[in-house]
């Protein structure tokens, strides 16, 4: 995995901020939206990906390694395509989670990530968790069983959001572990445009297999899939994306928790969605479980 340079760009932190503000409010625009979860996921990409790629060929922005030969550029490019797969699966399993369970659930559970990174690695490479790590997983489980149960007592289509909102993170993990892979060895602008054109080409199928509605029924449903494409993903993952390529991976992903947070903000203000009390001590002690297993990961 790559790290990045000494001195972090100045303003890589704001825009990691800014980045996680602009994805709190995809939950809203997939609310709002009138296609099926799935196709909101595809246009989501598919209307950033022509934006994506104005911006990689205008972008003169170089890598921070020596010119790359044609062998090197096939690992960053095969983190790219990767990295698109993963967000697909990621976004498809999220949309669908936002329309079965509330926002603040659905976008608390996909923060898990930090989680099944750890955990992936301690399985597959044998890098065992510390104490840290295993104190911040406990906590996060208890979180997440506090969120989860008073769903699991009223409905089961609520049950099933939760659970797909969990399997989100397993796939943002992926997804944030390719991006990184990538990041260092090809240009923030190029490595979005793929990874977004992989996701899109990921989703159309699904999409159109599974939507009862793919396209939306009017203007103000464009409007509102243009607003999610452009704010959630071009804004929010392009400025995630240069933030990574800046910023140490745990100050990267501290700063990420500020999303879930806004997001379930955003949901009460704007969707008069709330939490019950003890929703949210299980939101809080979730939060606090991230922050530890970030900092300890």
């Amino acid at each position: 995995m790559n790290k990045p340079t000494s001195a972090p760009h100045p303003l890589a932190f704001l825009s990691l901020l800014a980045g996680a503000a602009a994805i709190a409010f995809a939950p809203i625009f997939v609310r709002l939206s009138d296609v099926s979860p799935v196709a909101s996921a595809f246009w989501r990409v598919a209307l950033a990906v022509p934006l994506l790629w104005i911006w990689a060929f205008a972008s003169r922005e170089p890598s921070t390694s020596p010119t790359p030969s044609h062998a090197s550029l096939r690992t960053p490019l095969k983190a790219a395509l990767l990295a698109g797969v993963c967000f697909a699966c990621d976004l498809g399993a999220w949309h669908v989670s936002l329309t079965w369970t509330s926002v603040a659930n659905a976008t608390l559970e996909s923060n898990f990530a930090p989680v099944f990174v750890t955990l992936g690695a301690w399985l597959l490479w044998k890098q065992r968790p510390n104490l840290k790590f295993m104190t911040a997983l406990a906590a996060t489980l208890t979180g997440a069983v506090l969120i989860i149960v008073p769903n699991a007592a009223a409905s089961r289509v609520a049950l099933a959001g939760d659970m797909l909102g969990v399997l989100t993170a397993v796939f943002y993990a992926g997804y944030m572990l390719a991006i990184k892979r990538a990041t260092g060895q090809m240009p923030v602008a190029r490595l979005m445009a793929i990874s977004a054109t992989t996701t899109a080409a990921t989703l159309l199928p699904l999409a159109l297999l599974t939507s009862e509605r793919f396209v939306p029924a009017g203007l103000q449903g464009w409007l509102v899939l243009a607003g999610l494409a452009l704010i959630a993903q071009v804004a929010g993952q392009s400025l995630i994306g240069f933030a990574l390529s800046h910023l140490p991976a745990a100050l990267s992903s501290t700063g990420l928790i500020l999303q879930p947070v806004l997001a379930a903000l955003f949901a009460w203000v704007l969707l008069s969605e709330p939490m019950a009390p003890l929703q949210m001590a299980g939101g809080v002690i979730v939060l606090i479980g991230i922050y530890g297993a970030r900092r300890a990961g």
